[in-house]
């Protein structure tokens, strides 16, 4: 088979084992959204390394919720230095400093994306998070997590924490594709099947607001007619109170 069609098939029977094993969790994580929402609470979304770009996912998209306030801490990101972010993601109470300076509060919904769930900063968050009465998502990969030993002085890892865990039903280490003649597999899915899992919650999310008679707030396209006219009146809304707009 071309390794191209390979990988395909591939994510596609992860996102049909999903529809099958976690759509009810997806659900109940759409619900813990579409209540914070309803009750002028807040979406917050964080994810370290590669998994930041899930917290992209949700932010300022064209058909995603506008309350989404992601928290883009560069030295964990990829941009400035990635062998840096790798040995700090490691480092437990570092996310209690992140933690306080983004304002989390109780009734607050905070998603957590880390494929090995094990890391100190993304744990921090979600010890926190449990101590003072927000809801936390966590997206992570059951097979992985389960292989290997937490890096948190706690010895707990993410899917322990979290009030609703949805597993991304990836294989040990992320990358899926065998490739004999370099002895390790290459093209990892946590990102493909991430996204999916986030923007099928989003869709329910929006669907249950709109059945409570609540108006989503949901961002057009800025490159349709009429979409910037939407868009900036969001702008104006939480332009003060959502950092990265």
């Amino acid at each position: 088979m071309s390794k191209v069609l390979d990988y395909l098939d591939n994510v596609q029977r992860l996102i049909s084992r999903i529809a099958e094993e976690q759509a009810g969790n997806i659900e109940k994580a759409a619900r813990l959204v579409a209540d914070a929402l309803e009750n002028s609470k807040n979406v917050y979304a964080f994810g370290t390394g590669h998994s930041h770009m899930l917290a992209e996912e949700l932010f300022y998209r064209a058909g995603g919720l506008v309350n989404i306030r992601p928290i883009f801490e560069t030295s964990l990101m990829l941009h400035e230095s990635a062998s840096k972010s790798t040995k700090l993601e490691r480092l437990s109470d570092y996310g209690e400093i992140l933690f306080d300076e983004y304002g989390i509060s109780a009734g607050d919904v905070l998603f957590l994306f880390s494929n090995s769930g094990r890391n100190g900063v993304s744990i921090d968050f979600a010890l926190l998070a449990k101590e003072r009465g927000v809801h936390t998502v966590v997206i992570t990969n059951m097979e992985h997590t389960l292989s290997g030993a937490s890096r948190h002085p706690s010895g707990k890892k993410l899917y322990e924490l979290g009030e609703v865990v949805i597993d991304n039903c990836g294989c040990l280490g992320d990358a899926c594709i065998e490739i004999p003649a370099l002895g390790r597999k290459v093209s990892p899915t946590s990102t493909a099947v991430g996204a999916a899992i986030l923007n099928s919650l989003t869709a329910q999310a929006v669907d249950y607001m709109i059945a409570d008679g609540f108006e989503p707030e949901v961002f057009a396209s800025s490159n349709v007619d009429g979409g910037d006219e939407i868009n900036d009146r969001y702008l104006e809304k939480y332009k003060k109170e959502i950092r990265s707009l």
